[in-house]
């Protein structure tokens, strides 16, 4: 699975040529991915406005608006692939835009439901 991670708003903070040239650019990749049969799955996340989390508070678990971590990126959205090889995977991460624009990918492997990966 490809995570990906960027900064909040930064797409709109980009020229519309640049913007342009970004979803350009995964579009081609998708459509490259999905020729490939290598695309299972992909989905842009809704603002983290939109999001609550759930933390152990006083015992309890605690519901709050927002994921409001420590942090200036955000979880944006995530590919699910099926590679040959790890490496192919994080080739495919290296060439999404997001990375050049400060964000990043996180590739990391889903577990099968016997769990003998870990």
């Amino acid at each position: 699975m490809l995570l990906i991670w960027n900064r909040p708003g930064f797409t709109e903070g980009l020229p519309e040529k640049d913007r342009n040239a970004l979803f350009g650019e995964v579009d081609a990749i998708m459509k490259e991915l999905t020729e490939s049969g290598e695309l299972v799955d992909g989905q842009a996340l809704a603002d983290p406005s939109q999001t609550q989390t759930v933390r152990l508070a006083g015992g309890h678990p605690e519901i709050v608006d927002g994921p409001f971590m420590e942090s200036k990126e955000q979880f944006a959205g995530y590919l699910t692939v099926d590679c040959d090889s790890p490496q192919r995977a994080a080739e495919i991460a290296a060439r999404w835009p997001d990375v050049r624009f400060g964000g990043a990918m996180e590739v990391r492997p889903v577990m099968e439901q016997a769990g003998t990966e870990m």
